[in-house]
């Protein structure tokens, strides 16, 4: 325990911040953990489905709130525009909530004070970090003249001068505090307004201490898909509306900042560099030219091409291109997506280079229109910014354990998506390929398949001999793919090869080495979500680590105590033979059933008598020591069903849905020992035959749901492809929560009782019931 005393420590300083900034949040509700698909059915491809409409790429691609009532102390309108500030409520802005996170307190700020102005000077460098305060962001020493403000050029461009004059009058746009927040440098004040109207249209930017862009894209979902600038849509539409803004803030504070200089130094400006673009769409051509007008070093230029009939486009895109040495074309099948014509046409030849940069095109479609935000992100801060990449390209050369950079996960994907998912099986796949070792649950990788990298880091896929048959053909799931699993093994990878990862986070500007980031909407108390969960009538949740968790976190674990009896009686050789023999027969029964239904447990035991030529009678006794054994060790979520019976109280219907092998009677009453005491229906897998981790389940509860006419419905839970995923699917609203292993390992916690040790029961005692009170509550900071 002495060991983590450090780690407590900075925690709890971190957590004062979020405490203050989340205490907050309940009077608004704008909940990323409440995921609100954006239409049913509506599918994700990547962008090289041949001959098909682009579509959302990503399923539930916005992370948003159900209607809550705005309370009208806190959101703001100013008065020196002469705005209406009444409160938004659930009727004038029927599905949308939204929340007011608190600047970072005075203390946690004052470190951070000069941070973006002395980065010139800076090499690059790993420090702990201060709470980064864009408020604090040191100014510049002269002020930038005002710039055009006559709107030469029609009706739109009066309009936006307009704008501009208003934004820098009323303070919501204050330049000197965007350009040293942001690393970049101005001739004009509106020259710089122009570049953050840009910008916040794909990005978490904000304009001035005063505006929250984030915040108003979320409180106002229209405007996001309307691919409008927050302050934009504020100032020429949102206050004659009566729509609310909020101070800006900071969501997130990471532990290890990376601060390297703004000027490019000569050792960046002698890397050999490549951009490795893949292009299924032709109008991508244009868009990647563009993006590197700006940029710091000369690049070779290795396209695929989808088609032949680009070729022309793309001579002359990057022909005779300023910044171009070199261009490099390869006509490729559509196969392998974006990783497949890389690794196959310019594997060899990227090592060779000290850096590459691979993107490839990427389109959605949802709400009606093409929406380009996350490829905008993901090539302003892998190309475009020309700030970003000088300081990239300056920390690359300066430090030679950087092996991977790219930015944080787009910010309006749901909280869960930093997650293997559904790609386990093929992860596992990849680990044994590469000799990796225990990949956690969670974790960082570049979403969305672009990122810089050294060759080095990426060592066992570029190096190896790819055919374009060595990947599936088209058309590949939404999800569960050896390319989706691809992309989330090059973080792993990087670090198992002595490589860190490098991150840049928009809202401040900063690079990082710290991965907190794919935890942190899970930060907080559970008092902060109550206002987001009770706007839903019918409330479903889980039960295992959702409702209840198990003393010492592992689930094996009685059947563990089970087999000591056994092998002690003689009846089997080792404990860990008895739980691999009973989770086989587990496994022989779905088989058999061709893995339609779920499976129960008195079945199981039927099996293993059979296997172990004992009656079936006995077999039975063994099924209840085991049940006997795991409701022993069955303890409260005290948080969850202190909130579950108090929904109850309130009115909600609430129900319980389990996959699990147990009965009906037998879940039922672990949920009672748990203390749960309101009335609920319980759905249960072995009783319903049907799965929530393949969706059976969900069909079934979205038309009992239509049946009884309800609709406005939640489900919580903690797998996130059980309780979060599939649900989104289907068009469900979910909340997930953290699993305590979940948990344990955002806290930065020891990687503990994963492979032979999760069958150990010296390990299980040693860890087990600290990772099961850890993880009593579901969120982070407490």
């Amino acid at each position: 325990m002495i060991s983590l005393l450090p780690w407590l420590f900075q925690t709890q300083l971190n957590g004062q911040s979020r405490r203050k900034r989340l205490e907050t949040d309940e009077f608004l509700g704008l909940d990323d953990n409440v995921v609100v698909p954006e239409k049913e059915g509506a599918e994700a491809r990547g962008d090289e489905a041949a001959g098909e409409a682009p579509t959302l790429e990503e399923k539930s691609l916005i992370t948003i709130t159900e209607t809550v009532i705005v309370d009208e102390s806190v959101a703001v309108n100013d008065e020196s525009l002469a705005v209406n500030d009444d409160a938004v409520t659930a009727d004038a802005r029927p599905g949308f909530g939204l929340t007011i996170p608190e600047t970072p307190p005075p203390e946690e700020e004052a470190e951070a004070a000069d941070e973006s102005g002395s980065r010139a000077e800076t090499s690059a460098l790993v420090e702990p970090a201060a709470s980064p305060s864009p408020e604090l962001a040191s100014p510049l020493e002269e002020p930038l003249p005002l710039g055009d403000t006559q709107g030469d050029g029609g009706a739109h461009a009066a309009m936006m001068s307009q704008a501009f004059m208003d934004a820098v009058s009323s303070g919501l746009f204050d330049p000197t505090w965007y350009q040293a927040t942001y690393g970049l440098r101005f001739a004009t004040q509106r020259e710089a307004f122009d570049d953050y109207i840009r910008k916040s249209q794909f990005a978490p930017v904000n304009p001035s201490p005063g505006f929250d862009s984030e915040t108003y894209h979320r409180m106002y979902i229209d405007v996001f898909h309307a691919q409008q600038s927050p302050l934009q849509h504020y100032l020429l539409h949102g206050r004659s509306e009566g729509r609310q803004h909020v101070p800006a803030t900071v969501r997130w504070f990471p532990r290890e900042i990376v601060a390297p200089g703004s000027t490019l130094s000569e050792a960046a400006g002698e890397l050999k560099v490549a951009l490795c673009l893949h292009v299924f769409y032709p109008d991508f051509l244009d868009r990647f030219a563009q993006a590197i007008a700006r940029f710091p070093v000369k690049v070779d230029v290795l396209l695929t091409l989808a088609s032949a009939d680009f070729e022309a486009h793309a001579q002359a895109a990057f022909g005779d291109h300023a910044k171009v040495n070199k261009l490099e074309t390869r006509v490729v099948p559509n196969r392998g997506r974006n990783f497949g014509p890389v690794l196959v046409e310019y594997g060899d030849a990227l090592q060779e280079y000290d850096l590459f940069c691979h993107l490839h095109s990427k389109k959605s479609l949802y709400s009606g229109k093409e929406q380009t935000q996350w490829a905008e992100y993901l090539i302003e801060y892998l190309l475009r910014d020309p700030s970003v990449i000088t300081r990239l390209l300056n920390a690359f050369a300066a430090d030679d354990t950087l092996g991977l950079y790219y930015p944080t996960t787009f910010w309006m994907m749901p909280s869960w998506v930093n997650h293997q998912t559904m790609n386990k099986g093929f992860m596992r796949e990849w680990q044994q390929k590469l000799g990796l070792g225990h990949i956690p649950e969670f974790l960082s990788y570049p979403a969305g398949g672009m990122f810089w990298s050294r060759p080095g880091a990426m060592k066992g896929v570029l190096d190896q001999s790819w055919t374009y048959e060595d990947f599936p053909e088209e058309p590949l799931p939404n999800d569960n793919s050896m390319l989706h699993a691809l992309e989330r093994v090059l973080g792993p990878l990087a670090e198992n090869l002595g490589y860190r990862q490098l991150f840049f986070y928009p809202p401040t500007g900063q690079f990082t080495t710290d991965n907190g980031y794919i935890t942190a909407s899970y930060h907080g108390r559970l008092e902060q979500h109550q206002a987001s969960i009770q706007a839903h009538a019918c409330i479903s949740f889980d039960v295992f680590d959702t409702l209840v968790r198990r003393e010492y976190t592992i689930p094996d674990y009685a059947k563990l105590k089970l087999g000591k009896r056994l092998a002690e009686q003689g009846l089997v050789s080792s404990a860990q033979a008895f739980v691999k023999l009973r989770n086989d027969a587990e496994s022989t029964l779905r088989k058999r059933a061709n893995f339609q239904g779920d499976v129960r447990i008195e079945a199981v035991y039927d099996e293993i008598a059979d296997l172990l030529d004992v009656s079936r009678q006995e077999g039975q006794l063994w099924m209840d020591q085991e049940y006997e054994l795991d409701l022993e060790m069955i303890r409260p979520k005290d948080e969850m069903v202190e909130l579950f019976n108090h929904l109850s109280a309130q009115g909600h219907i609430l129900w319980v849905i389990s996959d699990s092998y147990y009965n009906r009677e037998q879940v039922g009453l672990m949920l009672r020992k748990a203390g749960v005491a309101a009335a609920y229906r319980l759905m249960v897998s072995s009783e319903e035959q049907a799965r929530k981790d393949n969706g059976t389940m969900w069909h079934k509860v979205k038309q009992d749901l239509a049946n009884e006419g309800i609709t406005r419905h939640l489900h919580i839970g903690d797998n996130v492809v059980a309780d979060a995923q599939m649900p989104g699917d289907l068009g469900l609203t979910t909340f997930h929560i953290l699993h305590p292993m979940d948990k344990w390992q955002a806290l930065g916690f020891p990687s503990v009782l994963h492979g032979a040790d999760a069958l150990d029961e010296m390990q299980i005692l040693k860890w087990g019931r600290l990772i099961s009170e850890v993880g009593r509550n579901p969120f982070i900071g407490e």
